[in-house]
């Protein structure tokens, strides 16, 4: 158990209005979590402090060989005033995965859950009120050395950041539209695309540029080999309703995140009677799929949306209707599940929540 000591932000920020539009990490709390870690010395100084800019060397190793990596979850507000985390050892234990493949020091989970716990225990007037909204939860590693040469760091820096944010569907649970990527690729096997590491996000860029000016909203990113076998979207797993079964791409190629959401919906769905597969997926199947009209919804999952329902894919000049190109069914119904749980409006037999 970590012994984090306290020091209060003798300056306190104005909470942004929850009734006017907060959206995605443009605010932060008052505190934030920092650890250290020395080789021969382990993590150690565990500590909540006011919020403030860091301070490193130009020649500090982050900036040069992006041994860094980063979680994202929230915190919700139940009816009943509690403040509850979603499967948060799901992302203490992918974190773990993260930093075993950058040669990052590993946190131990029960660490993780603590840190991000009272943290948002101690910045729980700051988790919005109002529907939809949550405090967004960004902890993440960085190499602190200060050297110029390619090899794993002997410091490192373990942080976390709060961010009250409103909801993602604004304007409503609208179906996107989303490109299916053929020029650039994501990750390979072998590579570190099962990680939650800054490069995954920053090779992805040029792709969703070419994406928002078609007018789409992700990217959907087949395999690095064949160019065949649908990976996942930009920052979402991905799903497909096909002839009455769910199936999403599996894990076993090792270029696919893991997701919180991603094992959510498919727990949800095996209980509720619904086939659900991870399995590959090849992009001939979509679009026979969508020709024949067995292709009947299709969705991302991920944090930050929890379900965002896909209308239409764009692929070598042709669209490629889901569906009626509406909202489906099975998307709304794991929509409201989900959204249930994680506010605490729906019981939750399953132990998903953590109340802090």
């Amino acid at each position: 158990m970590l012994n984090i000591s306290t020091t209060m932000n003798p300056n306190p920020a104005a909470k942004p209005d929850p009734q006017k539009e907060l959206g995605f990490g443009r605010s932060f709390t008052d505190h934030m979590f920092l650890m250290d870690y020395t080789r021969g010395r382990g993590w150690h100084d565990a500590r909540i402090v006011p919020f403030a800019n860091l301070s490193l060397s130009p020649a500090t190793m982050v900036f040069h060989y992006a041994q860094a990596m980063f979680e994202g979850m929230k915190a919700y507000r139940a009816p009943d005033g509690r403040t509850l985390l979603f499967r948060p050892h799901m992302n203490a234990r992918r974190m773990k995965d993260t930093c075993g493949r950058l040669c990052i020091p590993e946190i131990p989970e029960d660490d993780f859950v603590q840190a991000v716990s009272e943290l948002v225990r101690l910045e729980k007037d700051w988790v919005p009120e109002r529907e939809g909204c949550s405090l967004y939860i960004r902890p993440f590693v960085i190499a602190t050395d200060s050297v110029l040469g390619v090899a794993a760091s002997k410091t490192y820096l373990f942080c976390i950041i709060l961010s009250p944010s409103g909801s993602y569907y604004a304007g409503g649970l609208n179906p996107v539209s989303i490109w299916i990527e053929e020029g650039y690729v994501r990750a390979v096997r072998g590579g570190i695309g099962f990680t939650k590491a800054g490069g995954n996000y920053a090779c992805s860029l040029a792709a969703q540029e070419r994406a928002h000016a078609a007018g789409c909203a992700q990217v959907l990113w087949l395999d690095g080999v064949e160019r065949r076998y649908i990976e996942e979207v930009g920052a979402m797993n991905i799903f497909f309703l096909l002839d009455g079964r769910l199936a999403t791409p599996s894990l076993d190629c090792g270029s696919i995140l893991a997701g919180v959401t991603r094992d959510s919906v498919l727990q949800l769905c095996r209980e509720w009677g619904i086939p659900a597969e991870e399995r590959r997926i090849s992009i001939d199947e979509l679009v026979d799929g969508s020709k024949s009209g067995k292709l009947t919804e299709a969705f991302g999952a991920g944090t930050a949306a929890v379900i965002s329902p896909v209308g239409e894919m764009r692929y070598q000049g042709q669209s490629l209707r889901v569906g009626d190109g509406g909202i489906g069914p099975l998307s709304q119904r794991l929509f409201r599940g989900l959204t249930d749980i994680q506010f605490g409006r729906a019981p939750d037999p399953r132990g998903w929540t953590l109340a802090v």
